[in-house]
């Protein structure tokens, strides 16, 4: 295959076989991986991300993995000022970026640009946060959809952080965070974008179901054992409220692990399922199916028609 410089994006849900599809690429074109996920980035959140293995590092240069602490916060703006840097930085080097990863909001301020949001309001936080204890999350998504249909119709009824976040825009600017985003779709950058997905959503839910028992028995709960004993994390943070951390924390909370099985994969369904909502709005894409009978010699294939193009 030959050389291809321009960046290339690879996304698909939760347990579709990104991080394969993307070490087989890199295998046959001089890549090196962009991350775009927003747990990966977090150092000491290994087992719950299904972050890539030391050898599988060491195999492919990766980046945006292990950058922060998990006390830190990191937004869609600062991924894709990394992005766009480290997308130059690895043409310059005669090397194919290749931005790998679920995190479908970074690939949509990415594709589609931001638009100049307005800063975090400390206060306006606090209030919102003591209206949800109130209230429930749910009650403010349900406002949230009558003020911001779009943004609403994306976001699930407990995603507290973004609930929050849609709702601060709008009372700070009076005017919905879907059209500040669509204010500024032309500073977005025009890159390719293969998608794996599944045909049968019951082969995807088999597939999480095994990935979330291999995490548990590589030792999900000592790492969140571990997060906790820290003593400065909690569930106000972004980074305990990933999917799988959120629910072994709440376990470890009522010292009950009964349905901490069935919650941790019902929220696994769950992400994946937002995932898939996501990409089907980008028109872009170019569809993988993962469940089929080759995914990966298809994926090379569209790559090599990108390269004869």
């Amino acid at each position: 295959m030959g050389t291809l410089l321009n960046p290339i994006c690879l996304a698909g849900p939760t347990g579709c076989g990104k991080t394969a599809a993307a070490l087989t690429i890199a295998e046959v074109l001089p890549a090196e991986i962009i991350s775009v996920d927003s747990a990966l980035v977090y150092r000491g959140m290994d087992v719950g991300t299904a972050k890539p293995t030391a050898a599988e590092q060491a195999a492919v240069p990766h980046h945006l993995i292990d950058i922060l602490d998990p006390l830190e916060s990191y937004s869609a703006a600062e991924f894709v000022r990394d992005a766009k840097r480290l997308a130059a930085e690895i043409a310059a080097r005669g090397r194919l970026p290749l931005l790998v990863g679920g995190t479908m909001l970074y690939f949509k301020a990415l594709f589609d640009g931001l638009s100049a949001l307005p800063q975090a309001d400390a206060e306006l936080r606090a209030a919102i946060d003591a209206e949800a204890l109130e209230r429930g999350w749910p009650v403010l998504h349900a406002e949230l959809a009558r003020l911001d249909p779009e943004t609403g119709a994306r976001l699930a009824p407990n995603d507290s952080q973004r609930i929050q976040r849609a709702l601060e825009v709008i009372r700070l600017t009076g005017q919905p965070l879907s059209a500040l985003h669509a204010a500024s779709r032309d500073e977005g950058v025009d890159w390719p974008l293969f998608s794996l997905e599944p045909t049968d959503r019951t082969w995807l839910h088999e597939r999480l179901a095994q990935r979330f028992d291999a995490m548990f028995e590589q030792g999900l709960v000592d790492e969140v054992k571990a997060l906790r004993a820290r003593g400065d994390l909690s569930l106000a943070l972004p980074s305990m409220r990933c999917v799988g951390y959120r629910q072994v924390w709440e376990a470890l909370d009522a010292n009950d692990f009964s349905d901490l099985r069935e919650r941790g994969i019902a929220a696994t369904r769950q992400l994946a399922k937002r995932q898939l909502t996501w990409l089907r709005g980008m028109p872009r894409r170019r569809v993988i199916a993962c469940d089929g009978p080759q995914p990966i010699p298809e994926l090379l294939a569209g790559l090599q028609r990108l390269l004869d193009a």
